[in-house]
């Protein structure tokens, strides 16, 4: 989309990439979260848009959002564009997967731990260093508890310390790190058996993960079956993912 500035947004045989390009640190501003925003609402209204892939331009992911727009008069337009990205994310029908090709701080990190899946090039630093300026970030607040043990998670919020990308695989916070000199190709590898399934199978399991997250065990089920049998089992693509497989073809998806 040529109107946009700080971001770089292109769909590619069902791949959305949204690319953070605001020169030298991406860091994000108000202007960049409308961008961001108008974005997410673009892949939200493509029923092509199977998956959607989140990384950044130069050498930084994000660096975080601008101190500047923390001031009493900006911070609640700050506040309104920036958690309105992650209203986005969290309901989204696609997967979401965030390429951090640098570094990914404060706001950053945030905007990476919002997509669905995390991968990362070799030695790339994350953090919430929030708590040194004696704010906090209440989206990582609200997330990181959810995705590593409580404890890790407090001590990355109360600490502020940066961890390297390796660290945060064995947290459990990414999927996959990749050296560097092959990130781009990696993460073309990694994102490439998505986008050969079927868009509605990937956008109902995402849904029932949602259902499912954040309940006990016994409503959780009921919401999945709901979600599976209600839904997902009345598409095109699930009857003919079964009848692929029992006669032993290559499946026809028409992702409805």
């Amino acid at each position: 989309m040529s109107e946009f500035q700080s971001i770089n947004y292109a769909v590619n045989d069902g791949l959305a990439t949204l690319t953070l390009d605001r020169a030298p640190l991406n860091v994000l501003d108000i202007p960049m979260m409308t961008e961001i925003n108008a974005a997410l609402d673009a892949a939200r209204a493509d029923r092509g848009v199977r998956l959607l892939l989140l990384t950044g331009a130069g050498k930084a992911f994000s660096a975080g959002v601008e101190v500047a727009d923390h001031t009493p008069d900006k911070v609640d337009a700050m506040i309104d564009g920036f958690h309105g990205i992650f209203r986005r994310l969290k309901s989204l029908p696609m997967p979401t997967i965030a390429a951090v090709n640098g570094a990914a701080l404060g706001g950053g990190m945030e905007l990476a731990i919002g997509c669905d899946m995390i991968v990362a090039a070799a030695g790339v630093k994350f953090g919430q260093p929030e708590i040194k300026l004696a704010v906090f970030p209440p989206v990582a607040a609200v997330l990181l508890p959810r995705m590593m043990t409580p404890t890790r998670a407090k001590e990355i919020l109360l600490g502020g310390e940066n961890f390297s990308a390796e660290q945060g695989l064995e947290m459990g916070l990414l999927n996959r790190v990749f050296p560097r000199e092959s990130f781009a190709s990696d993460v073309h590898a990694f994102v490439a058996p998505f986008l050969k399934l079927s868009g509605v199978a990937l956008a109902s399991t995402l849904r029932a993960i949602r259902v499912a997250s954040a309940q006990p065990f016994m409503p959780a089920l009921d919401g999945a079956e709901r979600v599976y049998l209600q839904e997902l089992m009345k598409t095109d693509d699930a009857r003919e993912g079964l009848a692929a497989f029992l006669e032993k073809r290559t499946p026809a998806w028409r992702h409805s």
